[in-house]
C-alpha cells in the first residue's frame, strides 16, 4: 500500500505516537492538525522544543527536571527543610505542586523496585536520598509513592534504608478518594480505607 504522505511527515507520525496516550491513530490526527496550524503551532512548538532540549536538565540536588539546576523547587527558601517527599518520578512531584498542599523538599527516586522488570535498589536514586537525609535539617520523610505492588515493595525497602538515621518515616493515605462510592470501591481499596481509618 503506497504511503500517504511524505517521509518527513511520517517520521513525525512515528515519532509522536511513542508518546504516552498517543498511538499512530492519534499522532497521526495530531501532526494533521500542526500542520494546518503551521505558523500558530508548529513553528512555535518548534522552537519549544530547541529550547528544552538546550535549557532543561535533571536537578543535581532531587532529581527533578527544570531549566535551573538547582531546580526552582530546591532553591526556594520558603520550603520547609525538615520535610522531605519522596516521589517515584517527576510527574508526582508535579502532581503534589499542582495541589499546593505541602511546603517541603523532595527527592525523586527515578521509579520503583520492580525485580519482574529487572529493576533493583542500584537503579534508583536512594543513595542520595540517604546521603540528604544523613546529618541534614530533614525531620521526616514523606513516602508519596503508589499504592500497587511495586510502589508498596519500595516503600518498606527505603523505610527499612532511613532507619537507622532515625528520622520520622510516614506514607500517604490510602483509601476512600474524596467523592468516592463505596459501591464502586475495588475490594483492596476498601480493606487499606478500614486499616487506615481515623478518629471522626
Amino acid at each position: 500500500m503506497p504511503a500517504a504522505a511524505g517521509p518527513e511527515i511520517e517520521r513525525l507520525v512515528q515519532l509522536l505516537a511513542r508518546l504516552p496516550g498517543l498511538g499512530p491513530r492519534s499522532a497521526r490526527r495530531a501532526v494533521l492538525h500542526l500542520i494546518k496550524k503551521r505558523e500558530q503551532l508548529m513553528a512555535p512548538l518548534a522552537t519549544a522544543l530547541d529550547d528544552a532540549l538546550a535549557k532543561v536538565s535533571v536537578c543535581r540536588i532531587c532529581g527533578n527536571i527544570d531549566s535551573v539546576n538547582p531546580c526552582s523547587v530546591c532553591a526556594d527558601p520558603r520550603r520547609d527543610p525538615s520535610l522531605m517527599v519522596v516521589v517515584e518520578d517527576v510527574a508526582d512531584l508535579w502532581a503534589l505542586e499542582r495541589a499546593s498542599v505541602i511546603q517541603a523538599r523532595y527527592h525523586v527516586l527515578g521509579g520503583t523496585l520492580s525485580p519482574l522488570d529487572g529493576v533493583g535498589p542500584d537503579d534508583l536514586n536512594l543513595a542520595g536520598l540517604v546521603g540528604r537525609v544523613t546529618g541534614s535539617e530533614v525531620r521526616e520523610v514523606i513516602l508519596a509513592l503508589d499504592a500497587t505492588v511495586d510502589g508498596q515493595t519500595t516503600a518498606h525497602y527505603v523505610t527499612d534504608l532511613l532507619r537507622p538515621t532515625g528520622v520520622k518515616i510516614s506514607r500517604l493515605a490510602h483509601g476512600v478518594p474524596v467523592g468516592g462510592e463505596l459501591d464502586y470501591l475495588d475490594e483492596g481499596t476498601l480493606a487499606q480505607a478500614l486499616r487506615a481509618r481515623t478518629p471522626a
